[in-house]
């Protein structure tokens, strides 16, 4: 039997699209039974909210479209980057901070979760939370296409 690939999603306070784009990933994998091959997690690239649960109107958004964002803030570790064999941030700030904390080696594991579309117009999953409601519905909107091309390109792999 082959060992889970672990998968780490990454914002800023992990509290809005990195665990929307976690609780996601696992929805489908779960609906696809393909759950025993993926070790999930998410993490912000800052400390604001860990310890927290995600922002509120982020779950409402996402209980509404039948995700549970259940997971808890907190901040990526250099051990993280060693451990997990997708490091998939939310926009290119995040991505390029990561890269700045990764070795080169890692660096080869990290990519944006927009790098899966091909065809959307984003190129980045926005922040919403200065935004109003469109801007959750937009994320889940941009996250749900993206994790669907995400674990169609690893399960051909």
């Amino acid at each position: 039997m082959t060992k889970p690939r672990k998968i780490i999603f990454v914002c800023l306070g992990n509290i809005c699209r990195s665990p929307s784009a976690e609780a996601i990933f696992i929805h489908k994998i779960r609906d696809r039974k393909l759950d025993h091959l993926f070790k999930v997690d998410s993490a912000g690239l800052h400390n604001y909210h860990s310890g927290e649960n995600a922002d509120s109107r982020m779950i409402n958004h996402a209980n509404k479209r039948g995700y549970s964002l259940d997971s808890i803030s907190r901040q990526i570790t250099r051990n993280d980057l060693q451990e997990f064999d997708l490091i998939v941030a939310m926009d290119n700030s995040n991505l390029y901070r990561l890269k700045e904390m990764a070795t080169n080696e890692q660096k080869t594991k990290i990519f944006k979760i927009t790098d899966f579309l091909s065809d959307s117009v984003y190129s980045e999953v926005p922040d919403p939370y200065y935004g109003g409601y469109q801007g959750f519905e937009d994320v889940l909107d941009i996250l749900e296409a993206a994790v669907d091309a995400l674990i169609d390109t690893l399960i051909k792999e």
